[in-house]
């Protein structure tokens, strides 16, 4: 009988060929919880405004796992001492840091599932997988929760400079052709040592982290926070939100039975048993797109406008500001709307709302990016660069949006 050779090789358009450096690693990539991956992606509905942004979360997550090996190569190189098992374990956690996703993430967690971010679920899904593979999963879940006593692991899975913004930031770069968020990860991590148990770069890597924060921030002007993608998303939320409520009131609408099930249910953190866990291992991009697409042709008015708006790319205006939108502003708008007898008032916020975004590509407050200097003196990378723009980066910057109809006139 033939053995599968797990030792495989995969060819990625960022870094070349990855290697999967051992059988569970195969094994878990394997799993179909793993697998789902391939239909999630990673930046939602931002193909709207970039057509080249259809890359999945699975791509991201071998990604993740292929420039973890490269830095656990330099500290090793370095004298860091990383025993076979942390090894193991730094690869499983970063592997699985986003299975946790759902479908369309971000509008996912204030819709199907109900105040349940996708870290929680992330780690839902390890423990379930750790009893599939018989406890090998221990340590890497010690390691992503942060209770290992090796500090500067959990700073490669989740810190400001971790091996998940690394690669996400490049990978998105690239799919979306926004040339600004385009960083030098090799050059990151081959900075990279530990003193103390603490992640640090050597200080001649201050401008390549320069460059990182500075994609950063550009990045989620550019691409992540786009105002066309953020208003995809919003929509997209209000579809679910009122899917939800029609099938409450015993609307029967088409979609998938693991849709239809969120859709009936009201799911918590606390509600997440095996059985909810393997109803959400079900769900992905193509639920919610063969849903927009069967939604369309509802009697329901407001929910068939709603599915069009994304199915056809023709969305709500939305206009953006540094000051927040005047509440008679609102009112008007839904005063307008009302008299033109297309909704109630009480339907009127699925067409008409505001709300803010905030955008922080440095976070003083956080655990800081450390700069190991010549003197061998730690300074935060903040106090380390002579670039003011540093400082700026650090700083929150508050946008607030209003959305409404096109046709509506603007104030």
């Amino acid at each position: 009988m033939s053995q599968i050779n797990k030792l495989k090789i995969l060819n990625d358009p960022i870094y070349g060929f990855i290697t999967i450096p051992n059988p569970l690693i195969y094994d878990l990539i394997q799993h179909p919880y793993f697998q789902r991956l391939r239909r999630i992606s990673q930046m939602g509905l931002s193909y709207l405004v970039y057509p080249g942004a259809h890359h999945t979360r699975f791509h991201h997550a071998l990604g993740c796992m292929h420039i973890m090996q490269k830095a656990i190569e330099v500290l090793r190189f370095k004298g860091v001492s990383i025993s076979p098992d942390e090894e193991n374990a730094l690869y499983i956690a970063i592997l699985l840091h986003d299975i946790g996703h759902g479908p369309f993430s971000h509008a996912m967690e204030h819709s199907i599932v109900e105040n349940v971010n996708h870290e929680a679920i992330s780690l839902l899904f390890m423990d379930k997988l750790n009893a599939d593979f018989d406890g090998k999963l221990s340590l890497a879940i010690k390691v992503f929760k942060g209770d290992y006593n090796r500090k500067f692991m959990l700073q490669l899975i989740s810190s400001q400079l971790d091996m998940d913004r690394m690669d996400y930031l490049k990978r998105d770069s690239f799919y979306t052709g926004v040339a600004e968020g385009n960083i030098n990860s090799d050059r990151l991590i081959q900075m990279m040592n530990v003193v103390d148990d603490v992640l640090v770069l050597e200080e001649k890597g201050i401008y390549s982290i320069e460059k990182f924060l500075m994609a950063r921030r550009l990045m989620y002007w550019q691409a992540y926070l786009h105002k066309t993608s953020l208003v995809a998303e919003l929509i997209l939320t209000k579809v679910l939100k009122r899917a939800k409520e029609l099938t409450q009131k015993g609307v029967v609408l088409p979609c998938s039975e693991p849709l239809r099930f969120f859709m009936k249910n009201k799911i918590e953190r606390e509600d997440f048993n095996d059985n909810v866990l393997d109803q959400f291992a079900q769900l992905d991009d193509f639920d919610i797109v063969g849903a927009l697409k069967s939604w369309q042709h509802q009697d329901d008015v407001i929910l068939s406008k709603l599915c069009k708006m994304i199915i056809n790319r023709d969305l709500l205006k939305i206009k953006l500001s540094s000051e927040k939108f005047a509440k008679e502003e609102i009112t008007k708008l839904i005063e307008d709307l009302i008299k033109k007898g297309e909704v109630s008032m009480a339907d009127a916020s699925y067409f008409i709302f505001k709300g803010k975004i905030k955008n922080q590509a440095y976070n003083k407050t956080a655990e800081p990016i450390h700069i190991l200097k010549k003197d061998k003196s730690i300074e935060d990378v903040v106090e380390a660069s002579d670039q003011l723009n540093l400082k700026a980066l650090s700083k929150p910057v508050t946008k607030y949006y209003i959305c409404f109809p096109k046709h509506l006139k603007e104030n």
